[in-house]
């Protein structure tokens, strides 16, 4: 103990010293040498161990930056901070900003984190302001990127600059209410709720130990929720408080009408006046039970009136959704555009984007094509079905999971060597929905663990050659060679490490049901588990060093599966051993996710420039092609067909779902044949790109009365032939007027001459999702037929140079700050990149041959004999108002892509 807070104080003077912004990035010589001076001193000794580990740790932290983000805001706003700022005393936020130095916060980040807050705190309303005011916006940050973090900070500063009252609603599960509550504790309260309910001496805990005075009242603990009683017995009016009153209570509909019963009895004169003390209401997770997705329409859900209910109490509120996954908060009510800026929770008045730390573990670093993280689970339908029922029986775990345990306690062995024994390190399993199927698990991989460490246990101290005999250190062995062989330890380091390593793992079960409890701040020596659970370990909720993820579920919610990404964070020492394990299905469904939130984040910093309005952004979102997926769960519930309103300017749309119908496979073969008929006998410009076909300056009607001739499966939704060929003949007269269109030949693929041309097919492979249908095929896991490069067919070359090199010194800036090299020495350009400086359309015709899914060693075998025709079309953006065209979900094309899968949450059997 004593070492480490010497450890502790060093790497804080240290940093202090190396962070002045005014200097270069210092070198790693540099670094050591300012450790080297400092640890003469007797009371910074430490280690040349822990004094390398420290080192190591500042070269990446004090390279960390942030930018500062996006802001969009409603019009004549007009903001009031800064004149302000002079007559607030930061009390409040100093004692945060010095906590947050104090564990060694990245300096530059910390800077961002004082700006954004501000930035943020300037978007509120004053509260020094007499009232009514009413302010509502929206922060979108990442997935565990540091939204507490942030939020945090914008409540010290709030409290500091007047606000009273600060509720913080923290999701729906309790393990994740008391997880920010003890945040809270720690950032903005400074005492240990827990202990003053248990009746423990009070204990400092946080920015408590810097400095007690003015502690915030609290009427909610890391142990127990609002309750209305206990509340009563602190009875006192908002106004006449010296202090801030702080309450952190769970999304739930009796907790939100206790609080609001209190309000009004206590403070609010017996219901008759409304409370003058202004009140920050923060929604953690927003998008999360906040909405109004009620049947029937005209009333609101209830947590969503209640919410509104507890903000009517105040003459002066204001309201902050914080989300990662900001789809259905601007769904608000998608059935009409001028109710969003009614009395609901749309973000009127702002919305702020986050940008995240460039060491940010995120889905653009996880399932870019660089990434060497995902591991594919093909292995488990024989045990452990992605769909099955509850009580499902599992006779044996898929030899994937096991992999990946003892992936972990290898993981667990490589961050000891590197100095971080006494560091928390997690592994996820979430493989089921039902608490049955988790308990099985949690039982099986306990059976797994112990009998892996009891062969540790008897043969680790042998000689190499003698251990290796044993055959869960064999299996261990080949699990280090085909993950962690490549890094700096051999395996005659590793062999010794193992028991401690694999000995201290628990297994703990973490749903509603279970005893099961990840209280890492009862472990200060690092608590090592494997976490088995389900919506539980979803939302919000941290897994503390979460290194290994075992992922299986079926559900393709955009805010569903990304909040179930827990591996998303921080993991500064150990990112090069993070590995998740999950289907090629999920694989494709990320990568798509990510995509798309990237072009959301891209809409608010394009928004900001032009000085547009969250009802522009709200729009804008709401008639992206996603918005299908979005709206249907909200509303699939109340009826058999969902009109969806959706625009196609900047978007990629391809028919990745095809007929398997020899009969549609032809018809679509002559649509494709009479295309380039038409396009011959119109004496259209041909020239050949790389190797491919292309005709420039084609009229309209020529590209729509091929999509009107194409039989389009009903199960590819956005390619459906009546509002694509509606949305282009809306703008047919001017910027989709003339078209590009290209054919796609390969240099390897079969010649087929069916159009008239000698085309040479792309090679693509039928989904395993799909060997069992006999209408439909789905092309490959991904649902993709078009490479990103295809995008840039048209383009002229100088441009499409431009953006390549643009790119790749981006890419390459971050690999220089990150120090890790793309996967196989190449950046891949997303195909947005080129559609952004698209001015003409492209349709682009695909020829395929299918293959039937391979196993490892087997040869390529055609699924369907013909080649069969596909095509994508990359719009330009709109440089007109978005008119967008209807599209009609229904119930049996829902359940044949998603089952019945309508809200992962509701089905949870937690």
């Amino acid at each position: 103990m004593e070492e480490q807070r010497r450890y502790d104080h060093l790497k804080s003077a240290v940093t202090k010293l190396l962070s002045d912004d005014e200097l270069p990035l210092p070198t790693s010589n540099q670094i050591r040498n300012v450790i080297s001076e400092y640890r003469t001193a007797s009371f910074y000794r430490v280690s040349d161990e822990l004094a390398e580990k420290m080192a190591r740790e500042l070269e990446t932290s004090l390279g960390i930056t942030m930018d500062i983000g996006s802001v969009i805001t409603e019009k004549g706003y007009v903001e009031w901070l800064t004149s302000a700022k002079a007559k607030i005393e930061p009390y409040y936020w100093e004692r945060y900003r010095e906590l947050l130095e104090n564990k060694h916060f990245p300096p530059k980040v910390l800077a961002k984190l004082d700006e954004v807050t501000d930035k943020i705190l300037g978007l509120l309303g004053n509260p020094k302001e007499d009232g009514p005011w009413d302010r509502r916006g929206m922060v979108v940050g990442h997935v565990q990127s540091g939204k507490t973090a942030n939020y945090t900070g914008l409540i010290c500063k709030a409290a500091d600059a007047g606000y009273r009252l600060v509720v913080v609603i923290a999701g729906i599960h309790n393990n994740l209410r008391n997880q920010t509550q003890q945040r809270i504790d720690e950032g903005f309260i400074g005492k240990d709720s827990g202990r003053l309910v248990t009746g423990k001496e009070n204990r400092y805990i946080g920015v408590g130990k810097i400095d007690t005075r003015n502690i915030p009242v609290s009427l909610t603990s890391s142990l127990r929720d609002f309750n209305k009683r206990e509340a009563e017995t602190n009875a006192f009016e908002l106004r006449n408080l010296n202090v801030p009153v702080v309450l952190v209570i769970k999304k739930n509909t009796s907790t939100l009408k206790n609080l609001v019963n209190w309000l009004k009895e206590h403070n609010a004169r017996g219901g008759t006046q409304l409370i003058d003390a202004p009140m920050l209401l923060i929604d953690d997770e927003a998008d999360n039970a906040s909405i109004d997705i009620s049947k029937p329409k005209e009333e609101a859900s209830r947590i969503n009136s209640q919410i509104r209910e507890l903000l009517q109490q105040f003459h002066r509120s204001c309201y902050i959704g914080y989300t990662a996954t900001p789809f259905a908060n601007i769904f608000i009510d998608p059935s009409n555009e001028h109710e969003m800026l009614g009395a609901d929770l749309f973000p009127r008045n702002f919305i702020v984007g986050l940008d995240a730390p460039d060491n940010y573990f995120g889905a653009n670093k996880i399932f870019s094509e660089e990434s060497n993280i995902i591991r594919t689970i093909d292995d488990n339908e024989d045990l452990i079905p992605v769909k099955h029922k509850n009580q499902h029986e599992l006779s044996d775990l898929p030899n994937s999971l096991k992999i990946s345990v003892r992936t972990f306690i290898l993981c667990r062995s490589i961050r000891m060597l590197r100095g971080n024994k006494n560091t928390h390190n997690s592994m996820l399993v979430n493989a089921s929905r039902f608490t049955s199927v988790q308990s099985e698990l949690r039982n099986s991989i306990h059976g797994l663990l112990g009998n892996i460490v009891r062969h540790i246990r008897f043969n680790f101290r042998k000689e190499e050659n003698e251990a290796l005999k044993d055959e869960e250190i064999s299996a261990l062995h080949e699990a280090w060679q085909n993950e962690y062989s490549n890094l700096e330890f051999k395996w005659n380091d590793i062999q010794p490490t193992l028991l401690d390593a694999a000995a201290p793992i628990s297994v703990i079960e973490v749903n509603s049901k279970s005893a099961g409890k990840l209280n890492y701040s009862d472990h200060p020596e690092g608590l090592n588990v494997i976490a088995v659970g389900g919506f539980s370990l979803s939302r919000g909720f941290t897994l503390e060093g979460l290194s290994i993820s075992y992922f299986l579920r079926n559900s393709i919610m955009y805010d569903t599966l990304l909040q179930m990404g827990r591996w998303f964070g921080y993991r500064q020492g150990y990112e090069d051993l993070c590995r998740i394990w999950m289907s090629q299905e999920a694989v494709g469904w990320y990568g798509h996710i990510a995509e798309s939130i990237e072009e959301l984040r891209d809409e608010i910093r394009k928004m900001q420039k032009q000085n547009r309005t969250p009802r522009d952004f709200g729009l804008k979102v709401r008639s992206h092609p996603d918005s299908l997926i979005v709206t249907a769960r909200n509303k699939m519930g109340s009826s058999k067909n969902v009109p969806v309103k959706i625009g196609l300017g900047n978007q990629f749309i391809e028919t990745s779902i095809l007929a398997k119908n020899p009969k549609i496979i032809e018809a679509n073969r002559n649509v494709a044949r009479k295309l380039v008929s038409d396009l011959g006998t119109n004496s259209y410009d041909m020239s050949m790109p790389k190797g491919n076909y292309l005709w420039q300056k084609v009229d309209a009607k020529v590209v729509m009365d091929f999509i009107s001739g194409f039989t389009n499966h009903k199960n590819s939704l956005y390619t459906e032939s009546g509002p694509v060929v509606e949305y282009i003949n809306q703008r047919a007269d001017n910027e989709l007027k003339h078209w590009d269109v290209a054919i796609i030949s390969t240099t390897e693929g079969q010649e087929d001459d069916i159009l008239g041309l000698l085309v040479k097919r792309q090679n693509r492979t039928e989904s395993k999702r799909t060997l069992s249908k006999t209408d439909y095929l789905i092309v490959t896991e991904k649902q993709r037929i078009a490479d990103a490069a295809m995008e840039a067919i048209g383009l002229e070359e100088h441009l499409v140079e431009t953006i390549k090199s643009d790119f790749i010194e981006e890419q390459k800036a971050r690999t220089k700050r990150e120090g890790k090299p793309p996967r196989n020495g190449r950046y891949t350009i997303p195909g947005r990149k080129y559609r952004e400086h698209r001015k003409t359309p492209l349709l682009i015709i695909h020829l395929l041959t299918i293959n039937k899914p391979k196993a490892e060693g087997e040869l390529r075998e055609p699924s369907i004999d013909k080649g069969v025709v596909g095509w994508s079309i990359s719009f330009p953006e709109t440089q007109y108002e978005e008119k967008t065209v209807e599209y009609i979900v229904n119930t049996t094309w829902w359940k044949e892509n998603y089952g019945d899968d309508f809200d992962d949450e509701s089905l949870e059997d937690e």
